[in-house]
């Protein structure tokens, strides 16, 4: 009995040296080559049929804009916070386009009953962005879109690299510092 049991733990100690020296060896490897920031991967924009708001076939793969950041915001007309977002921004987005040339692609959510109100609003607001339409919830689904107003930032490449839920006074101010910061150092950290 005590020479099996000896055997016994002369295997499991044997076992648990060779687990720490492939665990050592493992750490020193990563440790040796970290990963590097361009090492991370973001997920690209879907390739979703939408329309635009005089209800002709747009594809998001069409959302482009010369390698420049893009922002796509979710909204609906019935959305309170996702109107002020907007407009906030629109107070300020000439401006951002001549610093940054950013563009922004506004998403209606709004179901095919009230999507008819969606250019009214536009225009009563004279917001100058790309609005598009999508009743279906196609690309809000394709997105992950849950609670709205929610606003996705896409590096010059057509890659999610930030997204936000809500809408506070003052966080289009955070939304453009995210922008120069994309533009200067090629990520969001």
């Amino acid at each position: 009995m005590n020479l099996k049991f000896s055997y016994i733990c002369e295997i499991k100690t044997i076992n648990m040296k060779n687990l720490l020296l492939i665990v050592s060896i493992i750490f020193i490897c990563n440790a040796g080559f970290p990963q590097s920031a361009n090492d991370k991967k973001y997920k690209a924009l879907p390739s979703i049929e939408i329309k635009d708001v005089k209800g002709n076939p747009f594809n998001t793969s069409k959302i482009t804009n010369d390698g420049k950041p893009i922002i796509i915001s979710f909204w609906a007309t019935w959305c309170k916070p996702c109107i002020k977002e907007l407009t906030a921004i629109a107070e300020v987005y000439e401006d951002w386009q001549t610093e940054t040339g950013v563009k922004l692609y506004a998403v209606s959510t709004d179901d095919s009953r009230s999507s008819t109100q969606v250019e009214p609003l536009v225009n009563g607001k004279n917001w100058e962005y790309t609005v598009l339409l999508d009743p279906n919830g196609d690309f809000k689904r394709a997105m992950n879109v849950g609670p709205i107003p929610h606003t996705f930032l896409i590096n010059g490449k057509g890659e999610i690299v930030w997204q936000h839920t809500s809408f506070a006074e003052g966080a289009e101010l955070d939304l453009i510092t995210l922008v120069k910061k994309l533009l200067s150092e090629g990520e969001i950290k």
